[in-house]
């Protein structure tokens, strides 16, 4: 029965892949056995001849796990240095793997697509499989960041970059700020680090005070901190205009909250039917749905309803379990 063997660590040399114990894979591979890669190793730009190395000398099968092909597919969004790198591998990878997983039927359709369009022979089909729902096992902090009140602000949990649509948000409640009352309007809270081509838009954020004091960045929050802000949000927003899966979604209705999320690639696949979807290139679209929540509380409790009758969240055990078992029954 073939094995599943995490790698945790690449090198440049042909024998420097270690096991999730520190050991040398020479030293417990057998042939048959499967190396799993479920991280993101396309950094190491000798790759695939490690993985050829270690098929043609220990037998060993590869195991490949895609979280999205954004490098590939929307370059514009990403770092330049990214994009290379990102492409090289998947080009040399993809045609090794005797197992193709992605975390969404979404991102399956993009690599099935990409590599049709790059003639790279797939010698399996892409299988999606569950991905867990992140963190709710956390204890949230006593208190939130200084200036926030339960119930009192939107929560949009995400590295500030580009593709997650920062932006739109911003435009969208400075329309609110303008058409409602100020009291009316919640906070809006970016919570993540800063990340890559955000530097107007953040120019935008100081030179409006920070929306007038409505909006709030938290940097570098913890997970007891992030759980807070879940727990006591009144709803959460992800307007993100490509996602592989879409976690912040799939965190929020674990933790009970409805998502106003973009309806763009895999987010409606991690939302299902209790999130709120809108056209994340329409500003217009997203504030009349925001507006539309405000104005309609009823609208806001029938959903979270819904989440607590009706929403299992996934386990990471599950995605374990499906990738292993998926691995097992190749025999």
């Amino acid at each position: 029965m073939p094995r599943a063997v995490s790698a945790r660590k690449a090198v440049e040399s042909p024998i420097g892949i270690i096991d999730a114990a520190g050991r040398d894979l020479r030293d417990v591979a057998r042939p048959g056995d499967v190396l799993a890669v479920l991280g993101s190793p396309w950094s190491h730009s000798n790759y695939a001849d490690l993985v050829s190395h270690l098929g043609q000398t220990l037998g060993l099968k590869f195991a490949l796990l895609v979280y999205d092909l954004i490098p590939a597919i929307r370059p514009e969004y990403c770092a330049r240095q990214t994009v290379p790198a990102f492409i090289k591998f998947m080009q040399k990878c993809l045609p090794l793997a005797d197992f193709v997983f992605s975390i969404s039927k979404a991102t399956a359709h993009d690599v099935r697509h990409w590599a049709k369009q790059e003639r790279i022979a797939l010698r399996c089909p892409v299988c999606p499989v569950p991905i867990g729902a992140g963190f709710t096992h956390a204890e949230p902090t006593a208190t939130l960041p200084e200036g926030l009140m339960p119930g009192g602000y939107a929560l949009f949990v995400s590295t500030v970059e580009a593709r997650k649509n920062h932006l739109l948000a911003f435009r969208a409640w400075r329309r609110l700020l303008e058409d409602l009352p100020p009291a009316k309007v919640p906070t809006l809270v970016f919570a993540g680090r800063i990340g890559w081509m955000v530097s107007d838009l953040l120019q935008q954020i100081e030179n409006s005070h920070n929306l007038g004091g409505k909006l709030v960045l938290v940097s570098n929050a913890d997970d007891a901190t992030l759980a807070a802000l879940y727990r006591s949000a009144r709803f959460t927003l992800f307007p993100s205009l490509y996602e592989g899966w879409g976690l912040p979604v799939s965190e929020s209705l674990a933790f009970g909250k409805v998502c106003l999320a973009s309806n763009s690639s895999s987010v409606p696949e991690a939302g299902g039917p209790f999130c709120l979807y809108h056209d994340p290139d329409s500003v217009t679209e997203a504030a009349k749905l925001y507006r539309q929540v405000l104005d309609d509380p009823e609208m806001l409790s029938a959903l979270e309803r819904r989440i607590a009758s009706g929403y299992q969240p996934i386990a990471w055990t599950a995605t374990a379990q499906a990738i292993y078992e998926t691995i097992l029954s190749d025999r």
